[in-house]
């Protein structure tokens, strides 16, 4: 604003007139250091990089004697007390001459005043406990400066080849971006500053996601018949912070359009940058301004989300929508799993989201090869991730370039991708060097940090290239974003004096033990238990629906990408299907187990209702049972079970897991699993080369009983590292094997099959090591951390079995040899399936607890609430007599009394010459449960051995079920009595 006496204030800065005198007092000698830095450094460049400027001089050099002038200060304070942050309003009305001349051509031109007025900050930084105190100075304008150029002879530079498309236009946009984030000057104060590169190029503040979601009420720009008739707009939005400018699509003649898109821009200063939006309507020649807003970013820096209908300025009543939120710089990756997930829920365009930045600081490169001539190269880097490359400048003439440039990268994946770099000559085509590093190693470096030189490939024997690589996670902490709090990352690994071999970098010492970040092995396992519904409506009619018919439902089951289907029941408006789902689940917000119902039909399916559950829900009450009502329809609902299962590292349950899941085990749901196994598979070391001492490009194929995964492909090394983690569901422990094979291009180059028994014998059910490879090079190993988790159930209706190997007093008999443990379902005992576990024997001691003449047998008596059934499992006899001469063949017999027919009676599979039997089969019965509570169960341990004559009992156990507390299954040992007692 203007004073009376036409002087210009600004509010919340400080006038600095002293500071103007020393300024037009050293203005002169600002002047020869411009005439030296332009002769002497600024000259050699330009002629180096165009053939057609090779006689380019400047011929003059005059700063003129009119100074910068500060008009105000803003010091910024409390923002980092290891530097001094200031803000300087700055105004250039100047009486500058350059002229320049390329003699080739007869050419001259240059500059006759200049004028420059912006927003400048400085940074004085680092503060050092030692004269001059302050470092280095860095330079920059938050904002694009007003900047108008006097030229004089353009023209003439049209005329030179190679600059006939340039206009003063590029070259003011060109000069004016100069010092604009993210480029800054950067002037060291004392000598060897090793923190220039970081000065010049600084980590950035944050990243600002903006959703550019709609816009109203705009101005209607579009007219017809010479504006007799007023249309509409064809808008976009141009969205930009300093620099970094995205444009939108066309909404073709809509005043209140909607884009739904997504952008993502760094930031590097706050308080200071700002967000414009300007929205445009598009036209055949020249478009029509339609509004725009801006916003300083330290709003969004102190909401973390802010979403509103910001107006737009010179719109009239037009306004935008936004969303706008800010990601905080991670330094850790204990948060990347949480974001990847929150990331898949985020539906975006163009673009999708990104998890991570990665800030690549490219120091220098030593003896790269010379050219075919044996002439000094022209270096040039080129950087890509996926399909983004960004090229550093040229240094002309040397095989050990300084480059000392920085870049920024977005990541959507780091685990899965990886950063290729070329060092080519500077015609593109003669490559000096190459490398590939996958940015997964940064996810286990200290501070996400890689700071080193990397052996080029491709290139001489001493060809190296010194970078240093900062890796930042991406993570909204905001409270509607905010996520469980994670441990931190392990620390630092212990390693050895070996090395790699044949790696495209840096020889390093190898890791003993693998390195999976903090959420490796934190996933629990839902189980989703799927039991009946009622009341749903009728969807078959007939006859023009005169006749009322039912509904032949079934239910979809979806959560976390997995989705499920039950099987249809036929004309039920009051369907059970007690079948029971399983999905590996990490805990990440939003998540919702969803059950979709529908009447199955020729043609198209019938809608009949939908609901669902957070999966919070679970994951925190461990156990939900509900029924649920069944939306977007008139009546019904549906009968649910969601069961946490978190993985438990103790062999010592297996048996209990095994029995429990025998126990719940419905015939129409697959079997149900009892571990979780976690793999991360770390890397691999000495693969064998190919054909021509060429370097493979190996990937892992992992599998486990049906199951499989694939890593990505580590290009050409003999020493991959592959950071990948994946999780399998595990039915049989004990009899399963984890099979990898490392192939190159399809073809095996390393083989390992690991039982997963070993896993079950080792301490905390963990292998964290090197393996040996099969049908490889002699000393090829791959580094894993393999891991395996009980999934035992707390909620089953089953007791602990921590009495299934007891005795009546508690006391366990579970020690001894070992045998094999095989529980079958009835009724098919050559295709049932089996659950197997390597156990001791349950008759090995404790014989003399029994007093009992004839031996004992061991059952478990269980109501299956959900799927209504009685269930019996004749798990083993011990101490049996037997009056015959010969050891006996010996089968249970049960029967359900008082109906002693076909249809009650069960018996198990014969066991030969032993007085130890073991069975472990299981039968079912289908009754209610108050009908089981009137029935009596007899289990009989008969001789088969005998052909000729009929089976003769050794004894019997006599249940009165009416006695037991069926809800609740527990292994007992009982007595054997007399076939002819009561």
């Amino acid at each position: 604003m203007t004073d009376g006496g036409g002087v210009v204030t600004f509010h919340d800065v400080e006038k600095v007139e002293w500071l103007n005198k020393i300024l037009a007092q050293a203005w002169p000698f600002f002047g020869q250091y411009m005439e030296k830095l332009l002769v002497e450094n600024i000259t050699p460049s330009i002629r180096a990089s165009n053939s057609h400027l090779q006689t380019f001089t400047f011929s003059k050099v005059d700063m003129g004697s009119k100074p910068f002038k500060i008009l105000g200060v803003k010091v910024h304070t409390g923002m980092n007390k290891k530097q001094i942050l200031l803000d300087l309003t700055v105004s250039y009305v100047g009486d500058v001459q350059i002229d320049v001349e390329v003699k080739k051509y007869f050419c001259k031109a240059g500059v006759k005043g200049m004028q420059l007025h912006g927003m400048l900050r400085v940074i004085l930084e680092p503060l050092i406990g030692d004269v001059p105190i302050i470092g280095a100075i860095t330079v920059f304008f938050i904002r694009r400066p007003t900047l108008d150029i006097n030229w004089t002879g353009f023209t003439n530079l049209l005329d030179i080849p190679g600059l006939s498309s340039v206009s003063d236009t590029m070259i003011m946009d060109s000069i004016a971006s100069f010092l604009v984030l993210p480029n800054r000057l950067l002037i060291p104060l004392i000598p060897d500053l090793h923190e220039a590169a970081e000065l010049r190029s600084p980590v950035p503040r944050g990243v600002v996601r903006v959703h550019l979601i709609e816009a109203k009420d705009l101005q209607s720009k579009d007219k017809y018949i010479k504006g007799m008739i007023e249309g509409k707009s064809d808008p976009y939005a141009v969205v930009r912070v300093g620099t970094q400018v995205f444009t939108s699509k066309v909404i073709d003649e809509d005043l209140n359009p909607t884009w739904n898109e997504m952008y993502e821009f760094i930031v590097h200063e706050v308080p200071g940058q700002e967000l414009e939006v300007e929205l445009f309507d598009k036209d055949p020649d020249q478009d029509d301004f339609l509004g725009r807003m801006k916003l300083d970013l330290g709003e969004v820096f102190r909401a973390s989300v802010l979403e509103e209908w910001f107006p737009l300025q010179d719109g009239g009543r037009a306004r935008v929508h936004l969303r706008l939120e800010w990601l905080t710089l991670m330094t850790d990756s204990s948060k990347l799993d949480q974001v990847l997930q929150r990331n898949k829920t985020i539906s975006s365009k163009p673009e999708p989201p990104s998890a991570a930045i990665l800030v690549v600081y490219l120091d220098k490169a030593q003896d790269l090869p010379l050219k075919k001539s044996s002439k000094e190269p022209n270096p040039v880097v080129q950087l890509s991730i996926q399909d983004v490359t960004r090229e550093s400048r040229v240094v002309y003439n040397t095989a050990s370039p300084v480059w000392d440039d920085a870049f920024r990268f977005f990541l959507q994946n780091p685990a899965k991708e990886d950063i290729d770099i070329q060092v080519k000559d500077d015609n593109r085509q003669t490559t000096l060097g190459s490398l590939t590093i996958p940015l997964s190693r940064l996810l286990n470096a200290d501070d996400l940090t890689l700071d080193q030189g990397f052996q080029l490939e491709n290139s001489g024997p001493n060809s190296r290239i010194y970078m240093k690589l900062i890796m930042r996670v991406l993570y909204l902490d905001a409270p509607e974003g905010s996520f469980t709090p994670r441990p931190c990352p392990p620390g630092h690994l212990s390693v050895t004096e070996s090395a790699y071999v044949g790696s495209s970098v840096d020889k390093s010492p190898r890791p003993l033990t693998a390195s999976p970040d903090a959420q490796f092995g934190t996933e629990n396992v839902i189980r989703i238990h799927l039991l009946e519904a009622e009341n749903l409506i009728a969807k078959d009619n007939f006859m023009g629906g005169m006749i009322k018919g039912k509904s032949d439902p079934y239910v979809k089951v979806r959560l976390g990408g997995q989705k499920f289907r039950s099987r249809v029941i036929k004309e039920e408006l009051n369907p059970r299907w007690s079948e029971i789902y399983e999905v590996i689940v990490n805990d990440v917000p939003g998540q919702e187990v969803e059950f979709d119902v529908f009447d199955k039909d020729v043609d198209k399916d019938d809608f009949l209702g939908r609901c669902k559950i957070p999966l919070r829900r679970a994951l925190t009450c461990k156990f939900v049972d509900e029924w649920l009502p069944l939306e977007d329809v008139k009546s019904g609902r549906l009968h649910v079970k969601l069961e946490c299962l978190p993985p438990m590292p103790s062999a010592a349950e297996l048996e209990q897991v095994l029995l429990v899941n025998s126990l719940i085990q419905t015939p129409k749901s697959e079997e149900l699993s009892s571990a979780l196994l976690s793999v991360f598979l770390d890397r691999a070391a000495e693969l064998p080369l190919k054909k021509g001492s060429k370097p493979p490009s190996p990937y892992v194929n992992l599998s486990v009983h049906g199951t499989s995964y694939k890593t990505k492909v580590a290009s050409q090394t003999a020493d991959p590292i592959w950071d990948e983690a994946f999780s399998f569901l595990i039915k049989r422990p004990h009899a399963e094997s984890l099979e990898l094979q490392v192939k190159d291009d399809g073809h095996p180059v390393g083989m390992l099959s690991l039982p997963l028994s070993q896993l079950l014998a080792a301490e905390g059910l963990v292998l964290d090591r090197w393996f040996p490879l099969s049908n490889s090079g002699p000393g090829s190993q791959i580094l894993m951390r393999v891991q395996l988790g009980l999934l035992i159930s707390q909620h089953s209706g089953v007791e602990a079995l921590n009495t299934v190997a007891g005795d009546e007093n508690g006391e366990s008999s579970l020690k001894g040899s070992e045998t094999e443990l095989c529980i079958r379902e009835d009724g098919d005992s050559g295709s049932a399936q089996e659950l197997r576990q390597r156990m001791p024997h349950a008759h090995s001691s404790n014989s003399e607890l029994s007093d009992s003449p004839l031996g004992q047998l061991r059952l478990t008596v269980w109501y299956h609430m959900d799927a209504r059934k009685l269930v019996a499992v004749v798990h083993a006899c011990r101490n049996l007599k037997s009056s015959a001469k010969d050891i006996p063949d010996l089968y249970v017999s049960l029967i359900l009394l008082p109906d002693k027919s076909r249809v009650t009676k069960r018996k198990t599979t014969l066991r030969k010459k032993t007085l130890n039997p073991e069975f472990n089969e299981k039968f079912e019965w289908d009754i209610p449960l108050e009908e089981a509570h009137r029935r009596k169960l007899e289990a009989y341990i008969k001789n088969g051995a005998s052909f000729m004559s009929r089976p003769e009992p050794i004894g019997k156990v006599h249940l009165d079920l009416s006695q037991m507390d069926l809800t609740q299954g527990a292994a007992q040992w009982y007595d054997l009595k007399d076939d002819k007692s009561t």
